[in-house]
């Protein structure tokens, strides 16, 4: 089971997926993770190590970031606004998951 830990310190949701994606199925796996009606993706941007998928939720915008050396996956606000509804993203998620 996917869990989630919002990381106040960091100002970012921690998230352990009960299988994590590796770097020729990110994209894949990020539109699967991110399929919800309230969240709307953007685009895609793949580096040597790391990957990252901007997507929106309560019109902010967000990063979900997957990066292969460290096997690590957080979601992170782009400005203030964003990162004040870290919080209800990760309510949002675990709603998901218990539907």
């Amino acid at each position: 089971m996917t869990e989630f830990h919002l990381d106040t310190r960091h100002n970012a949701i921690i998230i352990s997926p009960s299988e994590m994606p590796n770097d020729d199925d990110f994209e894949l796996w990020a539109h699967l993770f991110l399929h919800a009606p309230e969240i709307s993706i953007s685009e895609f941007a793949s580096g040597a190590d790391r990957h990252q998928c901007r997507f929106t939720y309560a019109q902010q915008s967000f990063n979900l970031n997957f990066e292969h050396y460290s096997n690590s996956v957080w979601i992170n606000g782009e400005g203030i606004e964003a990162e004040h509804l870290l919080a209800a993203l990760v309510h949002y998620f675990l709603t998901l998951l218990q539907q």
